[in-house]
């Protein structure tokens, strides 16, 4: 996470800090969390100070966390003066796990059991059958591997590309779902919690706390399918029906390749990964230009937006030989022809730096999200 900031309310979407007092441990606790995730270390008393609780609050919350695993003692903080050195405290990396199972990828999908800072601990993946389908009883098998190598698991998280609503996959071009519901059954199954998010928003969270993004970004992600996710001010703006950020289907180009959502010259059919494989597979001489043109074409997708948002950070996560220097300097000339003005800041787009495992990664910290929200 970009140390320069502050640190990202461990609050899920829709959840806010509330006057009642059975909320108040609830909130202190994610406040707190919040200060020390991912690598911060603190004592009570600059816990305190930071937050603004009393001495017996923080001593109160820190106590219950300590117990429950969330967090751990450490060495002595720093005092220049004669007063008693303060015990600091971490996030505890070794008493509890997660389960992140990615489904955004072709042919196979991938999970993995991580510690609270998202560190793979073990992997597994599941192939595919000829058709490339996922079904639910594909993610349980792999569910299922995962959690027998681990145990005290807090959550399962799932990150699937499309439009994800209270763990239903309402809609998912890519994975060919409608109105799927991931969570009652796992939950049935392995008798934990489980969180269901777009694909694209386990890579901005990625992004948000393990890689450069700062508090306002827009995250647009490359893999089955194309889609955004956008933090302002460290809130992510999901949209009345959640479908924020779901850029994939935009027409760009009317009179472009027909889409299976009925519409011509999406988005989706004009530089999705696949595509643009394909169109360089048939016409390796024209590679340059093939990439330079989609990066033209994000980027006239994307004006808008940043435009209206103020946004001053765009983050791209793809395949390298797709999301590479030409992409990403045609997509940055075209913005810049088109949002540049006296009172807008030069945005700037570049590519992400976090490797195959941003959405294993993101996704369990969403399950950490949503454990600290209930």
């Amino acid at each position: 996470m970009n140390p320069s900031t502050p640190p990202v309310a461990f609050l899920a979407p829709g959840h806010t800090s509330k006057a009642d007092p059975s909320d108040v441990r609830r909130n202190n606790r994610a406040l707190i969390f919040g200060l020390l995730f991912p690598a911060t270390e603190l004592s009570r008393a600059q816990i305190g100070r930071r937050t603004g609780l009393s001495r017996v609050a923080v001593s109160d919350v820190v106590g219950s966390m300590l117990d429950e695993g969330l967090i751990r003692e450490g060495g002595l903080a720093h005092n220049p003066g004669k007063g008693k050195r303060g015990t600091l405290l971490g996030i505890d990396t070794q008493r509890l796990h997660i389960v992140s199972i990615d489904l955004s990828q072709s042919r196979f999908i991938q999970g993995a059991v991580t510690d609270l800072l998202g560190t793979i601990l073990y992997r597994s993946e599941l192939a595919l059958g000829a058709e490339d389908t996922v079904t639910i009883d594909d993610i349980e098998q792999l569910a299922a591997q995962l959690m027998d190598h681990t145990d005290h698991v807090i959550g399962i998280g799932v990150a699937a590309p499309g439009v994800v609503v209270n763990g239903t996959v309402r809609r998912s071009t890519a994975l060919g779902w409608h109105d799927v519901d991931l969570r009652t059954p796992l939950e049935q199954r392995f008798a934990v919690p489980v969180s269901v998010d777009n694909d694209s928003t386990s890579g901005m969270l990625a992004e948000r706390f393990f890689g450069q993004g700062g508090p306002n970004l827009m995250f647009v992600w490359f893999r089955r399918g194309i889609g955004t996710s956008v933090l302002i001010n460290d809130v992510p703006v999901v949209g009345e029906n959640h479908a924020g950020g779901e850029i994939g289907h935009i027409s760009i180009d009317p009179e472009g390749p027909p889409c299976p959502c009925g519409k011509r010259g999406c988005l989706e059919r004009l530089i999705s990964t696949p595509v643009l494989e394909a169109r360089m597979r048939d016409h390796p001489e024209s590679r340059q230009t093939i990439l330079e043109q989609a990066g033209v074409h994000l980027a006239n997708a994307l004006a808008m937006p940043v435009g209206m948002l103020d946004i001053t950070d765009i983050c791209v996560y793809g395949p390298p030989d797709i999301v590479n220097s030409d992409f990403i300097n045609a997509a940055q000339r075209y913005l810049d022809q088109t949002t540049a003005s006296s009172f807008h800041a030069q945005t700037r787009i570049r590519r992400c730096e976090i490797g195959n495992d941003i959405a294993i990664r993101g996704e369990s910290t969403a399950v950490l999200r949503d454990y600290l929200a209930r």
